[in-house]
């Protein structure tokens, strides 16, 4: 198909420049997730620096995610209202104007306020970006389009604590946010230059609001109140030991009244915030849950293997950005063979081949024990990785198929929100269950740390005669054998809830598996779009 191929409905020209335009929505979104992860390593030089706890700064990361949380499904709403390149250029001078304002803030306070604004322009890049691409490709050409906005996403998360922690070792921690504003500009420039509207999507935005097009203020109002609470519980839940907090609970229900009459409500208005009508497509509805456990994967994963390095090996940090960063790069390398390979096979299989091998990574990083090596782990990464490729553009190519036109918008917006979404409860799950476990586990242990356990009285007695040969007294000698014994106790109880993490991921991931075979048929991505599904 050439540069200037009709569109499949006849009505528009895909335009000539459209890989221009890919790198730069590709480097807008990546550019907006980097952020959700990069200040994560750099939350104790905050607190330091600003007079505040490691608790409070945590907002930081809360605040950000808030905001975007409330804008990601409301995005295609606001395009069709200000069109969608006006919206994307107002996203990235809000995004870059709020980062130059967290870059200089004076207080914690200024600063979680500065992040709330960084993250209601970053919630619309994400995906207009996606919308921008799926209207600027044919169908055919959409894997290869994905791919690039693939390696952004899927990329980012992955060298954000590595590049943060380097950043914030060998320059500040106001370099993380002032490094958005340069890039933003060039951005700008090229957003400005490049990106356009077509014809046919400004006609019917117009004709829209022609025909008395209203806000829904109900709808916006539960969205706002119900993703937010939704998102502080599970941020800050397992922090507040979960509903046993008054604050988590308040939360807690407010979340789910307001999202379940926000799902009551928004079938039923003419122009929805959020247009839930599109989860009778049931390719739209079964991509939405395997995006969801993408994030869910993605982002628990990339948070649960540093904090294995560090806490259960004693890595730094720099050595666990080096662990994990590989496996980002892996991404990047395999991203465009599985966009051609997702014009070539079903995506349901390709699909199925990911999440297989996403999951025997799990089973194979639940293999390991204390005595692992770095090279094992960055292999184990890579392994990972790779099977998580397979995954990200079947997924948002199927999410399309049979959705009409002048709906790519709200689709990139409820798959978009899926993913973080996901990655939040990942996030949340897998550190609740880590503290669980890990109590667990040094409960299970100690009752067998007794003075009639045979090989707790050998080991004592070795270590007392150890610490004695040392030049220590007979009393601290023991008391030194006892310190080391209970710290071998809690070793060996924080590595197996890891064990335990890693499983429970597997598990998830395999059960998966027979729901790809829901899917209807990717083979027919040239149809028209809007055509029954």
């Amino acid at each position: 198909m050439s540069d200037t191929a009709v569109a499949p409905a006849g009505e528009a020209r895909y335009p000539a420049n459209r890989w221009l335009i890919a790198a730069v929505v590709g480097l807008a979104a990546f550019m907006e997730v980097l952020d959700i992860s990069i200040a994560n390593v750099s939350l104790s030089h905050i607190a330091g620096s600003l007079s505040a706890s490691q608790e409070e700064a945590t907002w930081v990361l809360t605040s950000y995610l808030v905001a975007n949380a409330i804008v990601l499904p409301v995005s295609g709403w606001f395009s069709q209202v200000l069109g969608r390149k006006r919206f994307f250029v107002v996203s990235i001078v809000l995004f870059s104007v709020a980062s130059l304002l967290c870059g200089v803030a004076p207080s914690l306070g200024w600063l979680i306020v500065f992040r709330i604004l960084q993250g209601l322009g970053g919630g619309g890049l994400q995906p207009v970006s996606q919308a921008i691409l799926a209207d600027s490709f044919p169908p055919r050409q959409r894997g290869m389009a994905f791919a690039i906005y693939g390696v952004a996403v899927v990329f980012a998360p992955a060298i954000g604590p590595a590049l943060g922690g380097y950043i914030t070792d060998h320059a500040s921690w106001h370099w993380i946010f002032l490094l958005n504003v340069p890039v933003g500009i060039v951005l700008l420039i090229l957003a400005g230059a490049l990106v356009k509207d077509s014809a046919a999507y400004e006609a019917a935005r117009r004709a829209k609001l022609a025909d008395g097009f209203r806000i829904d203020y109900v709808g916006f109002a539960l969205l706002a109140l119900g993703l937010g609470c939704l998102q502080v519980m599970l941020d800050k839940g397992q922090q507040n030991d979960w509903f046993d907090s008054h604050f988590i609970l308040a939360n807690g229900v407010i979340a789910a009244l307001c999202l379940g009459a926000l799902i009551c409500w928004e079938p039923f208005q003419k122009h929805p915030i959020m247009d839930l009508r599109l989860f009778r497509f049931s390719n739209f509805a079964f991509a939405n849950v395997l995006m969801f456990m993408l994030g869910f994967v993605l982002l628990g994963s990339t948070l649960l293997i540093p904090q294995f390095v560090q806490s259960a090996l004693g890595y730094t940090s720099t050595l666990a950005g080096l662990v994990i960063s590989p496996g980002g790069f892996a991404i990047v390398l395999m991203m465009p063979v599985v966009g051609f390979l997702s014009n070539k096979l079903e995506a349901r299989w390709l699909i199925a081949f990911g999440l297989v091998v996403v999951s025997a990574s799990m089973f194979h990083l639940a293999s390991f024990n204390l005595d692992v090596s770095f090279n094992q782990l960055v292999v184990a990464r890579i392994f990972q990785t790779v099977g998580i490729a397979f995954l990200f553009i079947p997924i948002t190519n199927v999410a399309y198929i049979g959705v009409p036109a002048d709906k790519t918008d709200q689709v990139s917006a409820l798959i978009n929100l899926a993913r973080n979404i996901g990655g939040s409860v990942g996030i949340s799950l897998v550190t609740t269950w880590l503290a669980r476990r890990s109590q667990y586990h040094q409960n299970v242990l100690v009752e067998n740390v007794t003075p009639y356990n045979e090989s707790y009285r050998d080991m004592l007695a070795s270590l007392t005669a150890h610490f004695q040969q040392m030049g220590a007294s007979m009393e601290a000698a023991r008391s030194q054998a006892l310190a080391s014994i209970y710290q071998l106790v809690g070793e060996q109880a924080q590595m197996l809830a890891f064990i335990d993490d890693f499983w429970l991921l597997g598990v998830i991931l395999a059960a998966l598996v027979p729901l790809v075979f829901f899917l209807g048929s990717s083979k027919n991505t040239d149809m028209p779009e809007g055509a029954a599904h």
